[in-house]
């Protein structure tokens, strides 16, 4: 199987995967999805989002996937509703065409880890909530406020640490 940078399998012409090992490439996708599975994401998703990342252009159409991962088209459909639900893919038309062509959003990784850290907001404020209702003198209230610590403790962390990775990269947020 060979690409030319279109993000399909069975293409032709340049990009530099051109003369990759796609047997390698599969590999690849295969356990990399298979880390992000155990780790709780979809099957499916993972596949398809393992495929995404190791395209030279991040960007895949419905058709290209399928064929890649020898997958139904429903498959695909699932996974790709999953990816732009938690916002790590997105849809955009291939020009001249009307098929939708699926591509990895930029600064992915960044943009999941600043989203977690309002997960982590509400989650705090939530289990605050709860060992105030419990009493926080009582065992579960014990534990629910030093787990709301414990979250909030992760959110300063995660604050400082997207801060530093935008510095390292010389970009602003």
């Amino acid at each position: 199987m060979t690409t030319n940078g279109t993000g399909g399998p069975g293409a032709t012409g340049g990009g530099a995967g051109a003369g990759r090992d796609e047997d390698a490439v599969a590999r690849f996708v295969e356990r990399f999805a298979a880390e992000m599975t155990e780790a709780g994401m979809q099957r499916m998703a993972s596949r398809v989002f393992a495929a995404l990342l190791a395209d030279d252009d991040a960007s895949m159409t419905s058709a290209d996937l399928g064929r890649q991962l020898r997958i139904s088209p429903a498959a695909v459909s699932g996974a790709i509703s999953y990816l732009t639900q938690v916002s790590m893919v997105g849809r955009e038309r291939d020009p001249g065409s009307r098929r939708d062509r699926y591509r990895l959003h930029e600064e992915m990784w960044y943009a999941t880890f600043a989203d977690r850290n309002q997960v982590l907001t509400r989650w705090e404020r939530t289990l605050r909530d709860g060992a105030r209702s419990l009493g926080e003198d009582t065992p579960a209230g014990a534990r629910l406020a030093e787990t709301a610590e414990f979250f909030a403790f992760m959110q300063k962390e995660l604050v400082g640490v997207l801060e530093r990775w935008r510095e390292s990269r010389g970009t602003s947020g």
